[in-house]
């Protein structure tokens, strides 16, 4: 670490690794952390030389370690780009095609709403643009305060059974956790294995992925960061075993530090190309934003970053990248405040 930015870092009491941009990240999260006071931070960057700077700031939770790198978070809806590159990896081998009614990859006897004579896709699962809702209108959670652990496969087919679309497929953006629960759902079950075991075969051990999962290992437990609400209550984890596709996965920043160079990675290696046709944009989302399949693209500064952030109950994540610039940013919170302007400053800032 040079000796003028070890001198800043060690006077913030943030720990940092070596890298070009560790002052500026360490001064952003102290200040953000102090004001608020809940949680923590751990921001890190991939510059255009393919250097990396890490920061970390701010309370793990009771009986937790001092965050860094292999601080382990719930990452939230981050895990939808992960089930895009999954649809993707399985359309290459000929598992799939994102034509395909997801309706085909279900279990037969389970009814998919259509309308006017065109069934849902999986690529309109991936694009946000089936039709369905944000989520369905059997969820009772028992524990509100981890309202997805007790919805399950059964319910989930109950409610596509008997809902009805209120638009036409493909003819508008609308953000949903069960359409790409869904999406996730369909694609392990042409695969015959778990959500789980599919992305880890698929991505997680080829990329060296090694402590990140739905389920907590005894290493990921033992590295939690502890979530913490908005108003700095600690909370519990959230599970979610129906639609896992659309948010279940927990990572650490070293595991998506290797996630984001692979984004980044041009050399047309096998993972790394098809994670590039998941960015190419696919239709419009609004004023200055896109959609390819499930990453964002956002027009700022004169520079386009392919983005995704997620959220739990006491998580807050973002992921994102300028690949004209080959320039990246990720940001894992352990508390329910986002820091979204603040990765999108690290990556499109002026």
């Amino acid at each position: 670490m040079r000796p003028l930015i070890a001198a800043l870092v060690l006077a913030m009491g943030v720990a940092a690794t070596d890298g070009t941009r560790n002052a500026e990240i360490a001064a952003a999260i102290k200040t953000r952390i102090d004001a608020k006071n809940t949680g923590g931070l751990v921001v890190a960057t991939i510059e255009p030389d393919g250097s990396s700077s890490m920061a970390a700031y701010g309370n793990p939770g009771p009986d937790a370690k001092a965050l860094d790198g292999d601080s382990v978070f719930e990452i939230g809806s981050i895990t939808k780009v992960f089930t895009a590159i999954l649809l993707a990896e399985m359309a290459e081998r000929g598992e799939v095609k994102l034509d395909d009614p997801v309706a085909k990859h279900l279990r037969a006897g389970v009814r998919v709403p259509e309308r006017n004579g065109k069934a849902i896709t999986l690529i309109d699962l991936a694009t946000q643009s089936s039709g369905l809702p944000r989520l369905p209108d059997n969820m009772k959670p028992a524990n509100p305060l981890n309202p997805y652990a007790d919805y399950t496969v059964e319910q989930m087919f109950e409610f596509l059974g008997r809902y009805q679309l209120t638009r036409d497929i493909g003819a508008e953006f609308e953000y949903s956790n069960l359409g790409v629960g869904l999406l996730g759902q369909a694609l392990a079950m042409r695969a015959g294995k778990t959500y789980e075991a599919l992305v880890k075969e698929r991505i997680l051990d080829p990329l060296g992925m090694d402590h990140t999962g739905v389920t907590l290992t005894p290493w990921m437990q033992d590295h939690l960061a502890r979530g913490h609400s908005a108003g700095g209550m600690v909370m519990p984890n959230w599970d979610l075993p129906a639609i896992a596709g659309a948010g279940a996965l927990r990572s650490t920043m070293n595991d998506m530090l290797k996630f984001l160079r692979a984004n980044l990675d041009t050399s047309g290696a096998r993972l790394p190309r098809l994670m590039q046709q998941t960015h190419v944009v696919r239709r419009s989302v609004g004023k200055d934003m896109s959609i390819g399949m499930n990453w964002l693209t956002r027009a700022m500064n004169g520079r386009e970053v392919v983005w995704h952030n997620g959220g739990t109950g006491g998580y807050r994540t973002w992921i994102g990248f300028d690949k004209m610039r080959k320039v990246g940013a990720i940001v894992l919170a352990n508390s329910g405040i986002g820091h979204d302007d603040l990765g999108f400053e690290l990556v499109a800032g002026k």
